[in-house]
């Protein structure tokens, strides 16, 4: 009988806790995003030539500050990403308590993104160029507390450039 008491007792409380668990994420929401391409001719800009490269596998690694009331956390992500059909990469991080975008404050103190492979479907454009990046741009969001970060662009050239495409 003692045993059912308690277990009513810790209901409310176990009811509590399991809805705040479901509830929505307290805290900003920071978007990390770039892009991948084909550098047809080996010159590191996007040309007429140039295709982005879906499948491609990219390695994002950043540093956030989070400031409270009486204290500042840096946090530390690394992870793997795979470009979309689009070329187009993404790491998304939420509930990070302490960041307001609204404020307009540089929470990213370091982002970069490393090219790990490129697709199999990327043909002969599998020669690493431009293989690591850390140039971070910040995009104003329409949402609130949402930080959009844009890395610069990756890419993988051809072994051989086609100087009849290319002009060299």
């Amino acid at each position: 009988m003692e045993k059912l008491i308690v277990v009513f007792l810790l209901l409310p409380f176990l009811h509590f806790s399991l809805s705040q668990s479901r509830a929505e994420p307290v805290g900003s929401q920071i978007r990390v995003v770039g892009s991948v391409y084909c550098d047809i001719c080996s010159n590191n800009t996007f040309s007429t030539h140039s295709y982005f490269i879906p499948g491609a596998e990219v390695k994002v690694e950043c540093k956030l500050r989070a400031t409270a009331e009486r204290t500042t956390e840096e946090i530390t992500l690394s992870v793997n990403r795979r470009t979309n059909k689009l070329g187009m990469y993404q790491m998304v991080i939420t509930g990070v308590d302490g960041i307001d975008c609204s404020k307009e404050r540089a929470v990213v103190s370091l982002c970069r993104a490393t090219l790990l492979r490129t697709a199999p479907s990327s043909g002969k454009c599998n020669v690493p160029g431009l293989n690591t990046t850390s140039d971070v741009v910040y995009f104003k969001s329409s949402e609130q507390n949402v930080c959009i970060y844009g890395l610069g662009a990756l890419n993988f050239r051809p072994s051989r450039v086609n100087k009849a495409l290319c002009g060299k």
